[in-house]
């Protein structure tokens, strides 16, 4: 290939992009978004972010540990995480949607000029077997990122979800778990190959948790192949309860080629429903989730090599 892929450095975001989920579901607020309400976002988000900074001042390692954050209500936390040089992640896509576009339209371009972020995140729902109009779309918008980004430098930082279809839900008797552990992994595998085969090429894969060690070797494999050799993993969080994402973590830690995670709402969601329901102060919430965050860390850093820093 002609561009220079992947990046192998342990790698440990701590994610809160969500936008609308911040809107619906912690404030039970729909668009329009009142000013308090938006204003109590920007407020959530600087105790996440100051869980974060804690985090580091206390032992998390500042070349691997960073924030993934929105512009709409996070320019706050993005301006001061590039300050502070810390890593930085910045989505590029619309909130909820089902097809993936552009939350700037033709202008994505310089919302990323603006803030300079270390890594541009999309995150795209995909199934092979859905709707093939609608990945044809994706497929089109997600080339047309990659060749902006790789030409002028940037790494590229995919949220990948495999939804089922409900053919594949029937086929599990409508049980997601089961649609996770039997048929999800191939689905993952075999996304990731249509993406390539259309043009679309991440540096970094963030998959939904997996359940087995060749599972994750897997992806890998399909994320490297061609001589994508550098092209790297890491799990994300999908707001599962801390039990199930350390699992998660456990299990991809002894994956050459995973190297690290980026987890969410299982860091701060419960923190900060105490700090809205006042039965804890900011203080306290932003104490939880640096805790919370450097736990992770510890656990992903002392499973594996890999994720420690060695060269997989």
């Amino acid at each position: 290939m002609a561009m220079t892929l992947g990046y192998r450095r342990p790698l440990y975001l701590l994610a809160f992009d969500h936008r609308g989920s911040f809107e619906r579901d912690l404030f039970g607020a729909r668009p329009p978004i009142p000013p308090a309400v938006r204003d109590g976002i920007v407020d959530a988000k600087n105790i996440i972010y100051e869980g974060f900074t804690r985090a580091v001042d206390h032992g998390a390692p500042p070349d691997a540990a960073g924030v993934l954050v929105d512009e709409a209500f996070g320019t706050e936390v993005a301006t001061a995480a590039q300050a502070a040089g810390h890593l930085l992640a910045m989505p590029v896509e619309k909130s909820g949607q089902a097809e993936f576009d552009f939350e700037y339209g033709s202008e994505f371009g310089a919302h990323i000029e603006r803030f300079d972020p270390t890594f541009s995140k999309v995150l795209v729902r995909y199934n092979p077997e859905g709707d093939q109009q609608v990945n044809a779309r994706q497929n089109d918008r997600l080339a047309q990122l990659t060749r902006w980004l790789h030409d002028s430098g940037r790494t590229f930082l995919f949220e990948l979800l495999v939804p089922p279809t409900d053919d594949q839900l029937a086929r599990c008797d409508d049980s997601h778990e089961w649609f996770d552990r039997e048929l999800r992994p191939s689905l993952v595998v075999a996304t990731i190959g249509a993406l390539q085969e259309a043009g679309v090429e991440p540096d970094i894969w963030k998959i939904e948790g997996l359940e087995t060690h060749d599972d994750c070797a897997r992806v890998v494999e399909q994320a490297r192949s061609g001589d994508r050799d550098d092209v790297s993993c890491v799990v994300l969080g999908r707001g599962a309860d801390e039990a199930k994402v350390r699992e998660w973590i456990r299990i991809a830690a002894g994956v050459p080629g995973f190297i690290g995670f980026a987890v969410g709402r299982t860091l701060w969601e419960d923190p900060l429903r105490a700090w809205l329901a006042a039965t804890v102060t900011a203080d306290q919430a932003a104490a939880t989730i640096a805790d919370r965050y450097r736990e992770l860390i510890d656990l992903a850093v002392t499973t594996s090599g890999v994720m420690a820093g060695v060269r997989p």
